[in-house]
């Protein structure tokens, strides 16, 4: 086949711009190069000047628009493609966001908002050595659960308590400690799918333990755990349905019979209790979800449970229950692989002792504040941002006030909202795809809920002093369509 006019002249017009194109030795031996030098590493330099001068010829291959102008070629242009690359591996992936979602335990934003309380704590223990593992009245070397294992005592009537990295872990160390290579009888409506589409079979098996099903999806009776305990169960395990429910011709047996049942064949109780939850939520207007200390009243043997959920500290997996249980879990030698640091203990500490004094809880805890705020407060903060959007943002744009629900979230009481109030934004120059992008793509990065051709910003899940910049975001990225 013959090749066009127009073929050919693209072909010599790359081959221009690749010759175009500077050396590294051009590039590295610039003023401005050098200054870069200066500030990183000869090597980083080089690596990086390789990987830009890559891109470009790959850009020039596929006729990108950006790469079509000379100037573009030039060392001064490419040194300052090159900076940003150096800026960017040097920049943090992990940054402060704005959730204004509605989703208030927003498991992709880090879940709970730590308290001021929390990040004092973390700050201080950052600024130099601390008592991990010593005992200070000994100088000897102690046990770092020494930090948590009293508050989580205190708060939920077990004898003793550890800590590993998140609720997954716990479930796979208690089971790997209590039933490894034996069954372990649970329900088949229990078997949940976890975040990050982890199944609790999955993790199960992986601690080495025999799943033993038992009842159908809907419904499970005491006489189907008695009918399937034999020579090789080694353990009864309860798994609350956390982020869902099944409703209608459902049931299943409290948490007192199973506990009567494994106490009368000497097998121990496991409650996975999900979310952990250490208040009555009712007090919050929401569904009450099982406390903790209830399942210890009841006479489960050992509890796990998230500390970044309805405890609103930092991510952990909490085991509490009897002390012969717990201890025997502390000597796993899975233990050591999963256990936390001191960053997370310090955090975890300060955020137990808010619960110590509950009636202070919905001024202290970001989390019950949160759920505490009411739709007055909401609506006036909302109405002061929409005035101050309303008189600097052209006609064409359409901004008001309505109503809506925020969610609790990250797998707690999945089928309650709360009512708060919702800036909605709708351009005629963007689409809500294309701001919403936007507004992910600021700085900070800001979240926000699409929903019928329109971007929608929820308060009660948008910090105070946050307002403001949503505000500053939003006349930016408008005016400037």
């Amino acid at each position: 086949m013959a090749i066009s006019t127009f073929q050919k002249e693209r072909k010599i017009m790359k081959k221009n711009l690749l010759r175009k194109l500077p050396s590294i030795d051009v590039l590295i031996n610039t003023e401005e190069a050098k200054e870069l030098i200066e500030e990183y590493s000869h090597n980083l330099i080089v690596e990086v000047s390789r990987n830009v001068l890559k891109e470009l010829r790959t850009e020039i291959q596929k006729n990108e628009k950006n790469v079509s102008d000379e100037e573009n070629l030039s060392s001064e242009n490419i040194l300052k493609r090159i900076e940003n690359h150096l800026k960017e591996k040097f920049s943090p992936s992990l940054c402060k966001a704005i959730n204004a979602t509605g989703v208030i335990l927003h498991t992709g934003l880090g879940r709970a908002v730590l308290s001021r309380e929390a990040k004092d704590l973390v700050n201080s223990i950052i600024e130099g050595y601390c008592t991990l593992e010593i005992d200070i009245e000994s100088g000897r070397r102690g046990h770092r659960d020494v930090h948590l294992n009293n508050l989580f005592c205190e708060l939920t009537g077990a004898e003793a308590a550890t800590v590993v990295n998140n609720n997954a872990a716990a479930t796979l160390l208690i089971l790997n400690t209590l039933a490894k290579g034996k069954e372990v009888i649970v329900s088949r409506g229990q078997l949940v799918e976890i975040g990050g589409s982890f199944r609790m079979p999955e993790v199960m098996e992986a601690s080495g333990a025999i799943l033993k099903e038992v009842g159908t999806t809907n419904k499970t009776h005491l006489k189907d755990y008695t009918s399937a305990i034999n020579e090789n169960t080694r353990a009864i395990m309860r798994v609350h349905h956390s982020n869902y429910r099944i409703v209608g011709f459902a049931d299943e047996p409290a948490i007192e019979e199973l506990a009567e049942l494994a106490k009368e064949h000497n097998l121990p109780l496991i409650d996975d209790l999900g979310s952990g939850a250490l208040v009555d939520l009712n007090e919050f207007g929401l569904e009450t979800e099982p406390m903790v200390k209830n399942s210890i009243k009841a006479g489960i043997d050992v509890a796990c449970f998230s500390g970044d959920k309805l405890i609103g500290g930092p991510q952990a997996g909490v085991i509490v229950g009897k002390a012969l249980i717990v201890e025997k879990i502390r000597k796993n030698p899975l233990a050591r692989t999963v256990r936390i640091g001191k960053l997370t203990i310090a955090c975890m500490e300060a955020t137990l002792k808010l619960f110590l004094n509950q009636k202070k809880l919905n001024q202290k805890h970001p989390l019950y504040k949160t759920l505490s705020l009411s739709q007055e407060e909401l609506e006036k903060r909302a109405k002061k941002v929409h005035k101050k959007l309303r008189a600097l943002i052209a006609d064409e744009i359409d901004i008001s006030l309505i109503e809506g629900l925020s969610q609790v979230g990250g797998g707690s009481v999945p089928l309650e909202t709360l009512p708060t109030k919702l800036l909605r934004v709708k351009s005629n120059a963007l689409s809500a795809e294309e701001l919403a992008k936007k507004l992910r793509l600021d700085s900070p990065p800001i979240f926000a809920r699409v929903h019928k051709g329109a971007v929608l910003f929820d308060f009660r899940t948008i910090q105070e002093d946050e307002d403001s910049l949503i505000a500053e975001a939003l006349m930016k990225l408008l005016k400037s369509d």
